[in-house]
């Protein structure tokens, strides 16, 4: 963390100000389309086996089999049946697998005052694997939500 270092010009960075850009079909779509209420799930762990070595009995070795990655969430208000990222949650999710799985590419970026990218994640080869609808509730005025899960074969940090 940079707190304490006062000729440390970066500063610390707002997470409200974000964007998710899809290439390929998608990235064509609307800016509208991939405007998020929020986004969650950039995570990676590496996960390890734990070996016995013989004769060795203070401890066991942990030995890293690989990383593993969190499904990534994007949440917004209900979109319209015409919108590309419905279009593609729909033929994959609702398609009955008898079109082969197109997976895209997107990029998450948090964003600084001044609108350019400060930090940016990218997945590869994104594909829907749950589509939710959050509850409706008649006491309360909010928007109707859908979150959208993602898994991805890996995520870069590119900035």
């Amino acid at each position: 963390m940079l707190v304490n270092n006062p000729s440390n010009t970066e500063h610390l960075l707002p997470s409200f100000y974000f964007r998710v850009a899809f290439s390929g079909a998608l990235g064509s779509a609307l800016p509208s389309d991939n405007s998020f209420l929020e986004v969650s799930g950039i995570s990676a762990e590496v996960k390890n086996k734990p070996y016995k070595e013989g004769g060795e009995n203070r401890f066991t070795h942990q030995l890293p089999e690989g990383v593993e990655y969190t499904n990534l969430i994007l949440k917004r208000g209900i979109a319209s049946m015409s919108s590309p990222l419905v279009l593609w949650c729909r033929q994959i999710i609702e398609g009955g697998f008898v079109m082969p799985i197109l997976t895209q590419e997107l990029t998450v970026s948090l964003m600084d005052s001044s609108g350019a990218p400060a930090r940016s994640w990218s997945f590869v080869n994104a594909r829907p694997v749950k589509w939710e609808v959050e509850g409706f509730n008649s006491t309360k005025n909010e928007v109707a939500i859908e979150k959208i899960e993602l898994a991805y074969n890996y995520f870069d940090r590119i900035l």
